[in-house]
Formats: structure tokens, sequence, C-alpha cells
């Protein structure tokens, strides 16, 4: 049995659509980005939004938020390898039918989930505004805003029982204590915690940047994309915009763990351009993505969430990192190549 991973985050039923300029124009939302709906320019406008893309043809609904998708894709690259660790999720939904369908999706999933239930709040959703491939992200966080830390301490056998642990960015939002609790006690027991920088709004508020770097001292491993390594860069006031400087100099900033659990890396993915993974005192490497053709490109959804999902599994087989990174583009090659992130019965992957 290999060590577990845990995942604490916003859990949201994906609402996914195509969708043309008219209606991205109409919102005032811009591709390849994620909000929250209380972001969203015009307020009268957010029930307007989700109820036009649920009225839309072909709209489905998933089981989603951005910790929750890697959690289920780490799982379903586990399954390649038999007697593969179990992984756990935790977040809060509401007491009604979208909170059922996902526990029923993690289940079918092998995800043990843990909700905090919150019987007066509706389950979260996003919208999940599709074009061209492209994907731009509002979420309504609802019950999943109502996680209460008192669930984690309730459920702290799960945090001891994992070797990992793992958080979306977004989930600062909602829970920045019982994150830091999580990333104290893994660097105390020599255990990995990573965080991902999420969204370029996250280091752009200040009281949710402010929480990041609280928690940023105890993490291992940061993940993140080009848009958000250049935003980190941006608000630390660095001068540096190049991705793979930006990754170096995270990876040099203060770590708590230094000497009792390893060095703080840094994996920032940049879409098809090279994957660049940072080190302190080691380095940098960078890991070329295999091109697909843009007929293949179904929905970008959820394909940096696969990446994680396929890293994580990796690394709690205890791969190393280039195998690690290589479950990561097979994970988000797979996820893009379909609608919303879903993939099939079994990966098609060598550990």
């Amino acid at each position: 049995m290999v060590s577990s991973i845990l995942g604490m985050g916003n859990p949201l039923l994906d609402i996914s659509a195509v969708v043309d300029q008219e209606f991205l124009d109409k919102y005032q939302i811009k591709l390849d980005n994620a909000i929250l709906s209380t972001d969203l320019a015009d307020q009268t406008k957010v029930d307007e939004l989700y109820k036009e893309l649920s009225d839309t043809k072909g709209v489905e609904y998933i089981a989603g938020g951005a910790t929750q998708n890697s959690i289920r894709v780490a799982q379903w690259m586990l399954s390649a390898v038999d007697g593969a660790g179990a992984t756990t999720y935790m977040g809060c939904v509401g007491d009604d039918a979208y909170a059922k369908t996902m526990q029923e999706k993690c289940a079918a999933a092998g995800v043990a989930a843990r909700y905090y239930i919150d019987k007066d709040t509706p389950t979260g959703t996003c919208a999940v505004c599709i074009k061209d491939g492209e994907r731009s992200l509002v979420a309504n966080l609802s019950a999943a805003n109502n996680y209460k830390p008192e669930h984690m301490t309730e459920n702290w056998e799960a945090v001891k029982g994992a070797q990992i642990c793992y958080s979306a960015g977004f989930f600062l939002t909602v829970a920045p204590g019982a994150m830091l609790d999580v990333a104290k006690h893994c660097v105390a027991e020599g255990k990995t915690y990573c965080l991902n920088l999420a969204a370029p709004f996250l280091m752009q508020v200040p009281p949710f940047k402010e929480a990041m770097m609280k928690v940023l001292p105890f993490t291992s491993i940061v993940f993140g994309n080009e848009s958000e390594a250049v935003t980190f860069a941006e608000t630390e006031g660095w001068e540096e915009r190049d991705v793979a400087a930006i990754a170096q100099k995270l990876a040099d900033m203060p770590f708590d763990g230094e000497g009792i659990a390893t060095k703080r890396m840094v994996v920032f993915t940049q879409g098809s351009e090279a994957t660049v993974v940072a080190s302190k005192g080691e380095e940098l490497q960078t890991f070329a993505v295999a091109p697909l053709e843009k007929d293949q490109l179904v929905d970008t959804n959820g394909a940096g969430d696969a990446f994680v999902g396929g890293f994580l599994a990796g690394k709690a087989l205890g791969k190393d990192i280039a195998k690690c990174v290589e479950a990561g583009h097979y994970a988000a090659r797979v996820i893009i190549q379909r609608s919303g992130c879903t993939y099939p019965d079994k990966p098609e992957f060598a550990f």
C-alpha cells in the first residue's frame, strides 16, 4: 500500500457548456481565467448567467472543484498500479441532490469523500464556459464557503494517515487556518504539503495573498501556471517576468521544513510549452509537452487539476520528478480531449 493522499478544498458541481463570444461579452468574463461569482462585473447578472448556462444545449453536470478534480484524477492514475493507496477528500456541501451526486461520483472513483454538510446552504456550483476549447470559470461557493475547521479536527485521523496533503489556493478564501494547521503538521511529521497558486485573484486580493504567504513557508511543492507565476512575481514586487526565473526565486524563499522534510519544489505548467521545475540548490529542469493537434482539443477545463493529480500519484508511488511530470502531462492530455474533468475507465500509463 503506497502513501495516501488527502485533498481539502471547495467541492463544486460544474455546470459546463460551450458558449460564444456574445455570451462572454454579456457577462464580461475572460477565457483562461477563474473568478468568484461575487467578482462578476455586474452582480445583477449572477443568477442569469447560471440559468442561461444551464439552459444551453449540451450542458453537462460534473463533480468538480479544483482540489476534488485533482484527487479524483490522482486516484484514477493510482488505479494503474495494483494495491495503490487510497485518497481522501474533505470540503463542505449542502444537504441536497447536488451533494448526493458528488458523493456518488467520488465513491465510484474510489475517493473517500468526507464532506461537512451544511443543511442550510445549497451545494456550490461553478459555471464552466467553454469557447474554442478554452474555459472561463465563475464559482458560486455557497456551502463550500462554510467549511468549519472543527470538521477537520473531527477527521484528524485522515490527516495523520496521509503522506501527501494538497489544497488548491481557492481554499484560502474559506479555511486558511485549517490549511495552515495541516501544512504545519506535514512539516513536523516529515510529510509533503502541496499548494496550488490556483488563480491570479488570490494573489491580487490582499487578505487572500496574506493567507497564502502564511502557508507558503510550510509548503513542500507549489504548483501553478504561467499567468499565476507572473502575478505572484508582480504582487511580490519582483522584476522577473520569466516563468523559469520566477520558479527558482519562489523555490529559494524561506522554507520552515528545511532539514525536517524536504526543500521546496516549484512546478509551473505553461500550456503546450515546457513545464518548469525548480528546487533550491538544484539545476532548473524543463519537460517538454507532447504536441496535440488542435482538432483533438475538446476542453481545457481541469487540465491543470489533472496535471496535479497525475503528479501527486507519481509522488505517492515514490517516483522521480521526471516520472511525476510525465504522469501529470499524461493525465492533462487525457482530460483536455474530453468534455469536463472526466477520464476513461483505466489509465494507459506505466509507472
